[in-house]
């Protein structure tokens, strides 16, 4: 069941992906990842008011720990997308976050001293040889004159942030109702965004209050929030993160297909080959699995 719970996760943020990416130019990032967590602490409200009150001394407790996690999960992974989108493309987007699950292995070896099994790196190298197959666009060349886009910067700022989110999970307090934990990080990570949607609002302005908008909010509150964080964090608490972490390279995947459909991104043979490695490298590295 875990595995289901994280190819739905990366289902629905690959589509959180290619929506950032079409609604850009309409909803500021900081406006967008303020109102989908608004959204998703609403949806959740009346499933743990009671729940709250319960474990307030556990929620006390740990407060540190949850703030973490607050700025790493909620605040900043997202916030950071969403500012990527202005500069990257949604397909370049998911295939840089494809790094999660390296970065996932390093945090872990150096905060838990974790080590890789050979599987989980023959994977994993797979697939960044997939990625490097789409930064390259197949020109070894390339390597010479590599520059970095802005947009692809912030996404790998984005991608060490859900590393380290996903890793430090491994120390979730097992007495604390996993409802309660996801309705207190998304409450303390709007605390952390409040200032800075003010500042965003001041300076850009609103959005409009449209169908698509308010589709687009809904979708990401919902789906890319409550659900893919309800799932994510259950699935990574029963198999660990770096069991988890290759699933991350289903995203391309569904971010690519999701990109053609709706935001109508041309697709290179590159991006194709770089598909293909990403899918095999989570063949390999999920093999064991099966033993």
């Amino acid at each position: 069941m875990a595995y289901l719970f994280l190819i739905l996760s990366t289902l629905f943020w690959s589509g959180n992906f290619v929506l950032g990416r079409g609604i850009a130019e309409i909803i500021p990032p900081v406006t967008l990842g303020y109102f989908r967590w608004l959204t998703a602490f609403l949806i959740l409200l009346p499933f743990t008011f009671r729940l709250v009150f319960r474990y307030n001394h556990l929620i006390l407790k740990h407060i540190r720990y949850l703030l973490a996690l607050a700025f790493l999960g909620v605040a900043t992974f997202n916030t950071l997308i969403y500012k990527a989108m202005h500069y990257t493309t949604a397909i370049n987007a998911v295939l840089v976050t494809s790094f999660i699950p390296i970065l996932i292995l390093i945090i872990s070896l150096g905060a838990y001293k974790e080590k890789p099994t050979w599987i989980q790196l023959i994977g994993i190298l797979v697939s960044i040889g997939g990625i490097a197959m789409i930064i390259l666009k197949a020109d070894i060349n390339r390597l010479i004159e590599l520059s970095f886009n802005t947009g692809d910067l912030l996404v790998l700022m984005a991608a060490f942030a859900w590393a380290a989110y996903s890793v430090m999970l491994k120390s979730f307090p097992k007495e604390l109702h996993p409802l309660v934990f996801l309705q207190s990080i998304i409450f303390l990570g709007l605390i952390i965004l409040t200032p800075f949607y003010f500042v965003e609002l001041y300076f850009k302005g609103g959005f409009p209050l449209n169908g698509s908008t308010i589709v687009s909010i809904l979708y990401v509150g919902l789906f890319a929030s409550v659900l893919a964080f309800i799932f994510w964090n259950k699935a990574v608490r029963e198999i660990g993160a770096n069991n988890a972490g290759p699933f991350v390279h289903l995203m391309p995947v569904f971010g690519t297909i999701f990109a053609i459909i709706f935001l109508g991104e041309k697709v290179a043979y590159y991006h194709l080959i770089g598909i293909i490695l990403v899918f095999t490298g989570i063949i390999i590295s999920t093999k064991r699995f099966g033993k």
